[in-house]
This record gives structure tokens, sequence and C-alpha cells, in this order.
């Protein structure tokens, strides 16, 4: 029995029977071409040089998962920042809405990674060793499980993708380490040779197999489109009412400016037909864009039969800027952006965390002295070495042990201080003891924080005054 046939093609990817569709789509130049190719190139050095570039004595951007700790062009973000990494997060989130309403899938088309090194690397070289797509189909025709042509571009593939993968792991360890790491072997550091290998498949398998499969079935956010666009944001569309009724011929009586060339769709990196209206794989490329306005200028039609449009304006309504998301998303970027570099730009050079005992709460020494063990976590967020004291004020007789104290700290690092307060046992009420951790820095005062320390519990006799100074009076 032969497979079930589909009336029509459901997935531009996929055959009316099922199989693999390959698209081979053949590359317009122009104008809009030319200012992608710029973009994109910009961003693959940004890419490439972000690990070499240093701010403040640090990478401009270097993501420490062991040590957690995350920096961003020279300023550092702790574990402690959780606030300030979910306002740079949300910030982010609706700067992403704001671009969408504005500007459709600006993002997918000119900055997606995927897009870049798809468009602008993967399938130059693709086209240079096999040919083009006429190329590239008739190896295909071949049936060849080995082809040189295609073994070789296979290998340009793996050295790129090889190479990005290192690159990507230096974000994560700092190249000089990724550097160390190359010509070491791999048994010194198992990890990141396992994170560079996966990465290196999955770039491989992205490119080689899935290649636009990604941005139509994987990403979400065509998708999402549907709700991030209004009818008046910004979109590659067809000019319905000038190009139709469609069709081909010098004689253009009755007819639309549309020649029916299907350019746009031979062109086309997912392999849809822009004229059927906005749809869930475009990706605002801008390639149909390129080839209709070469059409149009053979024929001497007017160019932006297939332009920067939005729903709207093709009904004639006009595009308006000001609407309800175009005004709420940046009063809303504004408001947490700004609390976000308000609260980096006030934040303290130090964070100081009280931490408990690992163990009992407290011990009763012989002498009837009770001992509290606490920690004192200290952050240097500095951009230099500090040596912290710490000191313990609000009770008398307190017998303070701070062996580190004072304690070096280097920028950047967090470093765990011991310290041991012995009080009276009758300086407890309630089991309970307030005292206040103050905290210098050479000299200077880094902060103050109140801490509950435990004992036991004292036993009162009923009538007895001196039961609420702690002294415990002996039965008759």
């Amino acid at each position: 029995m032969s497979a079930p046939v589909a009336p029509g093609r459901v997935l531009p990817t996929l055959n009316e029977d099922g199989t693999r569709r390959w698209l081979r789509p053949k590359p317009s130049a122009g104008a809009w071409l030319s200012r992608r190719t710029i973009v994109a190139w910009v961003l693959i050095f940004i890419y490439v040089a972000i690990p070499h570039v240093f701010m403040n004595g640090k990478p401009a951007i270097l993501l420490n998962l062991q040590r957690r700790e995350f920096t961003f062009f020279g300023t550092t973000f702790l574990p402690t920042d959780t606030l300030l990494l979910m306002l740079l997060a949300i910030s982010t989130v609706i700067a992403v809405f704001l671009a969408s309403a504005l500007a459709g899938r600006v993002w997918c088309g000119w900055a997606c990674p995927q897009t870049v090194y798809m468009e602008f690397v993967f399938r130059p070289l693709e086209r240079l060793f096999e040919g083009g797509p006429r190329g590239s189909t008739q190896i295909d025709k071949d049936g060849k499980r080995f082809h040189p042509r295609r073994f070789a571009k296979h290998v340009t593939y793996l050295i790129i993708g090889s190479f990005l993968a290192h690159t990507f792991l230096a974000y994560f360890v700092g190249w000089e380490q990724v550097t160390h790491w190359v010509f070491g072997s791999p048994k010194a550091h198992p990890v990141g040779f396992t994170i560079v290998t996966i990465t290196t498949i999955a770039m491989m398998l992205d490119f080689v197999y899935f290649r636009e499969q990604t941005c139509m079935v994987a990403c979400p956010y065509g998708r999402w489109q549907s709700a991030l666009l209004d009818n008046d944001s910004l979109i590659v569309a067809y000019d319905y009412n000038r190009g139709e009724p469609r069709g081909l011929g010098k004689d253009r009586t009755g007819k639309g400016d549309c020649v029916d060339c299907q350019a746009c769709v031979t062109t086309c990196p997912t392999g849809i037909d822009i004229r059927n209206g906005l749809q869930m794989e475009c990706i605002h490329c801008t390639q149909c864009m390129d080839a209709c306005d070469a059409v149009m200028r053979k024929v001497g039609k007017p160019e932006g039969l297939i332009r920067y449009s939005s729903l709207a304006a093709l009904k004639g309504k006009g595009r308006h800027f000001l609407r309800v998301r175009t005004v709420l998303y940046p009063i809303a970027f504004t408001a947490v952006f700004g609390t976000f570099l308000y609260q980096l730009t006030f934040k303290d050079a130090a964070d100081i965390t009280l931490l408990g005992p690992a163990g009992a709460p407290f011990t009763v020494q012989p002498d009837g002295m009770v001992t509290n063990q606490l920690r004192v976590r200290i952050a240097n967020r500095s951009g230099i070495a500090h040596a912290y004291a710490v000191e313990v004020t609000g009770v008398d007789g307190a017998q303070v042990i701070a062996p580190m104290s004072p304690m070096a700290v280097q920028p950047g690092r967090t470093e765990t201080m011991p310290l041991f307060v012995t009080l009276p046992r009758d300086a407890f009420e309630e089991g309970i003891r307030t005292v206040t951790v103050r905290v210098t820095d050479g000299g200077n005062y880094a902060g103050a924080f109140p801490y509950r320390l435990t004992g036991p519990i004292r036993e009162k006799d009923e009538g007895h005054d001196d039961a609420e100074r702690g002294e415990k009076r002996k039965p008759e």
C-alpha cells in the first residue's frame, strides 16, 4: 500500500506524502539583505569578542555557575541579588514585548542567533560547497550516502561549530581557562569537555538537520505573535490591494502588479508564500521584499509590493503609533528598569548576612556561661580588597571570640567568618537575648545587624521579685 497523500502541503517543510521537504532558498540581493548582512556580522563579532573584553578588571560577561556569580559589563551580581536579577529579567521581557508591538518579529529576522548563523554562515557555506540550490538538489537526487562536496561541507560545519561551542563555554569559565583546557587533556576537565562536545553536537544537529524547523517547530515565538502583535504592528506584508488579481503575461489589463513569478517563495528561508498573509512561520527576514523589488524594477512597476507595513495600513486605516500597548509597555519598562538602575547605583559596597550555627543552637559551659556560635558571611562588592572586623554590642559581660577578625575579602569574593559569643546564663530572658553585630571596613562603618542569641530558659519562682532578674530561689 502506498502512503496516504494530503490534499495540500500541511507545513512548508513537509511534502504532501509526509516526507521531509528540504528547503534550498535562493538568496535575493538587495538593500535589505545588505543591511541585514552588516547587522549579522556585527552581532557575530560581538559574540566572539565579548569573552576577550574586560571592564573594571573583570570579563565583560562571565556567568560563573559554580560560584553563582554573574558579571555583566563589569558589574558582578551575587546570589543575594535576587531582586536585581528579577528586575533585569522583567525589563528584558518588557523590552521584547515593546519591540514586537512596534516592529513585529524584528528580533527573529535580524538578531536571533539561529537566523544570523543559519542565513549568514552555514547556508552561504552550503551554497559554496554544493553549488547553490540546483547543486544541492542534484546531490539529493544522486542518492549517494557519501558525497565529497557534502562531506567537506560537514567537516567545515564541525570546525565552525566547535569554535562557537568553545566561545560559548568562555562565557561561563573565561577565555583564559578555555585556552588552558584546549591544550590540556580532556581528563583534566571532563565537565568542560562534555559541555563543548554536547554544544558542538547540538549545533551540528541544528544547522545540518533541523535548520528552519527550529524556528517553526521548537521556538515558541511564532505562536506568541498573535498575542504580541496587533493590527498596527510593523510586519513584512504583501499589498494584496495592489497585487491582486495576480497573473503572468505582458498584458496587465484587469490584473494587479503581482506577476506570480514565485520569486518571493523561492527565496523564503522558511518556504512560505508571503502572499497568503501573516503566518506563524514568517520570521520577517525581508528576503521576499528584495526579491519582489527586483522583479518590480524589471517589469516597470513601483517597488514596495511586499514591504514593511501593518495590517491596518493595508486596509487603508493608516498606522497609529500611539495605542494602549505602545504606551503601557514604555511606562512599565521605565518603571522596572529605572528601579533596577536605582538599586544598582545605591547598592551597598558589601553584602553582609548573619547565619546561625550548623549544629546545636547553643552550648552551656562548665562554669554556667552560655556560648552561641554564629557566622558572618561577607560579599565584597567593591573593586578593591577590604579587611572586615566584627564586634558585638548590646549586652554587658559578653565575651566575643572572632578568630578571623579582621578578615580580608577580595573584590567580588564571598567569605564566611565564625563568631563565638559567650554570655552569662542570666542574660537571657525566656531563652532569648538580642544583640547587635557591628561590622566595620577598615574603620569605616559597614553595617549593624540585630541578632537573637538563644540560651536555656530560666525557671521562675512565683512571688519572688528576683526571678525577673534571673536569680533562682532555693526551695525551703
